[in-house]
């Protein structure tokens, strides 16, 4: 069995590992600038390809007829595809002969898309789960080979519910891969009317908004944690949200309901108690550090 893998983030890392024995290339993104210094930046698959010894292409496009004729020449089987951050062409998939087969972060077809994890957790979903596909030239639209389903926890913020789902993937990985290689695998159709779209984030959909329900907020927040992150507008300047919890007190929208022993703010239908913040131009502290040092009472008006 021989497999080409396609990843970019750390979603696809446990799949990497897990067959890499069977891995004859390794695809992922170019380097990109990373950080306040813009520096160039290794992705997290290559870096694990790197430790693995296994030779790793960043092709800037790879529809392009030199890689896809480089990627025909390793004689894989199919090209396994988790996270990568391309469309692939319809040439890189015809490259194997059992195409591209694509682990997909949600219940297809519901969340087709890039951000399927985040957007589930954004709209207070309770279940999630991988699919594992057989691409086509659609956006998640391919036969599905099999699904693997798990609970989303009250508290899952986006970080933590991929290293699970990481995990999951990983196991229909290994427990489909032989069968993917032979052409001994099930296929059925998605349901077309019951698909939903899961479209990247854009950093602006995390601006916490206070006269919304609490819980909604919350679950924005989730969602965006650690990256890109939410974070809330206040009369001090913007504010990031690197941790928070959940509370049912209630209060004027915008307002500090509680500044010790931690700061609870008030949204609509409840609030949220900032555990760790990051003001503009400083490191990141606890709510109760903020609170003292901007000097935040009870009743005084934040965002």
């Amino acid at each position: 069995m021989k497999i080409a893998f396609f990843g970019t983030g750390v979603f696809g890392i446990p799949t990497l590992r897990a067959l890499a024995g069977s891995v004859c290339l390794v695809v992922t993104q170019p380097d990109r600038p990373s950080g306040r210094g813009l520096r160039l930046a290794a992705s997290p698959v290559r870096l694990a390809a790197e430790e693995l010894g296994l030779p790793c292409a960043s092709p800037e496009k790879a529809r392009s007829p030199e890689f896809v004729e480089a990627l025909r020449a390793t004689g894989a089987d199919f090209l396994f595809v988790a996270s990568y951050g391309q469309i692939l062409s319809q040439a890189v998939l015809d490259s194997a002969p059992r195409g591209g087969i694509n682990l997909h972060g949600s219940i297809l077809p519901k969340y087709r898309g890039a951000a399927p994890i985040q957007r589930c957790i954004m709209d207070g979903q309770k279940e999630t789960g991988v699919t594992l596909m057989q691409m086509d030239k659609g956006m998640d639209t391919g036969d599905m080979i099999d699904v693997s389903r798990i609970p989303i926890g009250p508290d899952d913020t986006y970080g933590e519910l991929q290293d699970r789902l990481a995990l999951v993937a990983r196991d229909l990985a290994v427990r489909w891969a032989p069968r993917i290689a032979a052409g001994d695998y099930p296929r059925r159709g998605q349901d077309d009317a019951e698909a939903t779209l899961a479209p990247k984030l854009q950093k602006a959909e995390g601006e916490l908004q206070v006269l919304g329900e609490a819980k909604s907020e919350y679950d924005r927040f989730r969602a965006f944690t650690p990256s890109p992150g939410a974070f809330l507008r206040t009369d001090l300047g913007q504010l990031r949200i690197s941790s928070a919890r959940l509370r049912s007190e209630s209060g004027e929208p915008g307002t500090v309901i509680a500044a010790k022993p931690g700061l609870v703010v008030a949204f609509g239908a409840g609030s949220l108690e900032l555990l760790e913040v990051q003001p503009e131009g400083k490191k990141r502290m606890t709510g109760k550090d903020f609170a003292n040092g901007a000097r935040l009472v009870p009743g005084a008006r934040l965002a």
